[in-house]
């Protein structure tokens, strides 16, 4: 069942963003912000990409906890790969407040596509949109070198990471929205921090990177 979300204004939306950013965000970041906002709400009349819930539960739930990452993006980060982005969260969210980042978006369901097509458009956002199923061998069109790997609910088979791990530049992260147990992971990929999201006791973003090589 598709439901209506909540209206705001870009004045509310700001306000009530503000707390839930680890960092502040610019007018331009605002602004992307807010326009996805206006099209995930058009959308979502129709095509059910998020739940019901207050203006203020739909912001800490996606919004607030995409921006949790940002102080887990790696440093300069220039290429980042989102995995079954849906509704376009993290993917489109650190698009917009990393716009040094280019992003591709990959979501295998067509009508998801098509949204996160239009919205990247809708925002003036650096993205690629790919409608893909992530899987071994790899499909054609993912970047071959990648600063940043992001994953908030599409979950992939140890072989899987490990092909995408070998993408991953000097210094690149994979960060997973995970609860309280870590994913079933190769062994290429080690955990290297993380950070807890407000408002529950076990879930959070995990880091990973690659493992050392070598003795």
């Amino acid at each position: 069942m598709a439901f209506a979300l909540p209206r705001l204004s870009l004045a509310g939306f700001a306000a009530a963003l503000a707390p839930l950013s680890p960092e502040s965000l610019d007018e331009p970041a605002i602004a992307a912000l807010f326009s996805y906002y206006q099209e995930l709400a058009r959308w979502n009349e129709k095509l059910n990409l998020i739940g019901p819930g207050t203006a203020g539960e739909i912001l800490a739930r996606h919004f607030g906890e995409s921006l949790a990452a940002l102080p887990l993006v790696p440093a300069g980060a220039r290429v980042g790969l989102d995995l079954g982005s849906g509704a376009g969260f993290p993917g489109l969210v650190l698009a917009a407040v990393r716009p040094g980042l280019e992003m591709t978006l990959v979501e295998a369901r067509e009508r998801k596509w098509a949204f996160l097509l239009t919205a990247a458009r809708r925002a003036a956002l650096s993205c690629r949109c790919l409608n893909a199923r992530v899987r071994v061998p790899l499909p054609p069109g993912l970047p071959e070198g990648i600063d940043v790997i992001t994953s908030r609910a599409l979950r992939l088979d140890p072989e899987t990471w490990g092909a995408l791990a070998h993408r991953l530049g000097a210094g690149g992260r994979v960060l997973l929205w995970v609860g309280e147990h870590d994913p079933d992971l190769p062994p290429d990929l080690v955990s290297c921090g993380g950070v807890k999201l407000a408002g529950s006791e076990r879930r959070r973003v995990l880091a990973l990177r690659l493992a050392p090589s070598g003795p």
